[in-house]
């Protein structure tokens, strides 16, 4: 393998989704080089931060029947029993629920919990504070689905934050899914929230690092070791 591929092969692709994002950086840039050199290498930097923000690198997810993978890249926030929003037709009693915090630098493409069908889709509009607070997982514009699966019913829900103002949905309902699949983006700075059947115990702790459609949130099987994996 020459040089230039070995290069090329440890530089994560970029999300599609990202690409009008990038190119007004790119533009801009060009402009505050026009304008002041210094400020263009400035751009510069902001340029390549945007397209590290939207890089959707491989991940090879475990597939087995009864595995919860993380939806998303970032530091795990909150893991407690809450009630799940309404929306998601969940009950009315507390679940399991995982908080993954994503900052401005984490990779923000989402990927589907475990492998089911998507019951639900709801969008509901909302605030922009702080994603790290637990009222956000209530005031915050958020995207919810539920993920039907042999072990139960999955909640998803993708919070925005402080900064970000876009959530991407990718997939529709009555759609199959497997673990790891994309399933949709938040842009800039976010949260995500899984929330659990009722008696399922989670497999992570506060202040772990997780990786999108890698890192085991909870397994329904514990006592069977038997697992298959797919790079995507």
């Amino acid at each position: 393998m020459s040089i230039a591929n070995s290069i090329r092969a440890q530089i994560p692709p970029v999300h599609p989704e990202g690409y009008p994002f990038i190119g007004g950086f790119a533009l801009v840039t060009l402009i505050l080089f026009w304008l002041w050199s210094p400020l263009g290498w400035i751009g510069t930097v902001l340029t390549l931060w945007c397209a590290l923000f939207f890089r959707d690198p491989v991940r090879v997810t475990p597939i087995r029947d009864g595995i919860v993978v993380a939806p998303a890249d970032g530091r795990i926030s909150m893991v407690a029993q809450a009630i799940p929003p309404a929306e998601l037709g969940l009950g009315d009693g507390p679940l399991p629920r995982i908080s993954i915090f994503m900052s401005v630098f984490n990779c923000h493409v989402n990927r589907s919990p475990a492998a089911g069908r998507i019951d639900r889709i709801a969008y509901r509009p909302g605030k922009f504070i702080n994603a790290e607070l637990d009222k956000a997982s209530e005031d915050n514009e958020r995207n919810s689905l539920v993920i039907s699966t042999a072990n139960g019913r999955i909640g998803v829900i993708q919070i925005a934050g402080l900064v970000a103002r876009r959530i991407v949905c990718f997939v529709r309902e009555g759609q199959a899914i497997g673990a790891g699949e994309r399933f949709g983006l938040i842009r800039f700075g976010s949260r995500l929230d899984v929330y659990l059947p009722e008696g399922s115990k989670p497999l992570v702790s506060e202040g772990q690092t997780a990786l999108a459609g890698e890192t085991i949130l909870a397994d329904f099987r514990l006592n069977d070791p038997g697992r298959s994996f797919r790079a995507d």
